[in-house]
């Protein structure tokens, strides 16, 4: 199954939101005018696409009265266009130009972490490739417990300790076994709230210190899991996390439970970061590689 027709299935909320509300306004041969241009507005905000619901509306208001767009099919089209506009064309799977490859995720509790991590790790495996997992989380109860069951379940190692423990310990623990090992890829798990953004910032600048002792250029990359239904207040997450550290991807989690998949331009807008992975469902496999074209078909497409 190709991904276009994987996201189809799997975005069913956000598709029927979008490309079948869509469908209902043009119900009945009605024509292209003001009032349905609208209409889609209101829809595409419900979809939580936020501020470019009005830019890309206005615009095709603009392609209207020039006549330049007509019906249904001449929208879909040119909304599909200036929906691809507004997505970083840079996403997607990265490349493992570093061996071992060292990726550092921020995230808060609840936002998905712990899954999409599991999630990372099985994807790697299956590529091929050596994981090694880090439960640099040390502060939630059983934080720990929860990755390591995920990873036992990927058939990955996983290096632990205690609750309470000093993170960056751990940390470097990891990144010994990782080079003892051979490893291609680490995947360090951080703490998902401190109590202030002080705290956030000085847990993952020692993480990141522990581990350039061993490997200068580490972490190689430093992604953030974002709650795809939390809209707005994903985005305010997000802020504290990419000020206390060099963020320079994203994962968003949960988008198969939501019908305002839009968010993805909202927080694409706000934060101006690519988007690495989208998670599409619980099981293990469910973690695509982010194409935009294929999001965009899959949400509003026929």
């Amino acid at each position: 199954m190709g991904l276009f027709s994987k996201l189809k299935e799997r975005l069913t909320r956000t598709r029927q939101a979008l490309s079948d509300g869509i469908s209902g306004l043009f119900h009945g041969g009605r024509a292209l005018d003001d009032e349905l241009l609208r209409e889609l507005e209101e829809l595409l905000y419900t979809a939580d696409l936020g501020q470019v619901s009005s830019e890309v509306v206005a615009e095709l208001g603009r392609l209207h009265k020039r006549g330049e767009i007509t019906g249904e099919e001449d929208v879909r089209s040119k909304l599909r266009e200036l929906l691809l506009e507004r997505i970083d064309a840079n996403g997607g799977e990265i490349e493992f130009n570093a061996h071992p490859t060292v990726i550092l995720i921020a995230g808060v509790n609840g936002s998905g972490k712990t899954t999409s991590i599991a999630k990372l790790a099985h994807r790697y495996q299956q590529a091929g490739k050596k994981v090694v997992l880090a439960a640099c989380d040390t502060f939630r109860a059983a934080a720990a417990d929860q990755l390591e069951i995920w990873a036992n379940r990927a058939e990955v190692a996983i290096i632990r300790k205690q609750e309470g423990a000093d993170p960056a310990a751990v940390a470097f623990d990891a990144v010994t076994a990782t080079l003892r090992q051979d490893a291609d890829v680490l995947i360090i798990d951080t703490a998902g709230r401190l109590h202030t953004q002080k705290n956030l910032m000085g847990e993952l600048e020692k993480i990141q210190r522990t581990i350039r002792k061993q490997i200068p250029e580490a972490p190689h990359h430093v992604w953030l899991v974002l709650d795809s239904t939390n809209g707005q207040n994903a985005i305010t997450q997000a802020r504290e996390f990419t000020a206390a550290v060099n963020v320079d991807g994203l994962i968003l989690a949960k988008l198969d439970g939501t019908a305002r998949g839009g968010a993805l331009f909202t927080i694409q807008r706000a934060l101006n970061l690519p988007v690495r992975y989208i998670g599409t469902g619980e099981s293990m496999e469910l973690l695509e590689e982010f194409d935009r074209e294929a999001f965009v078909d899959a949400v509003i497409r026929e």
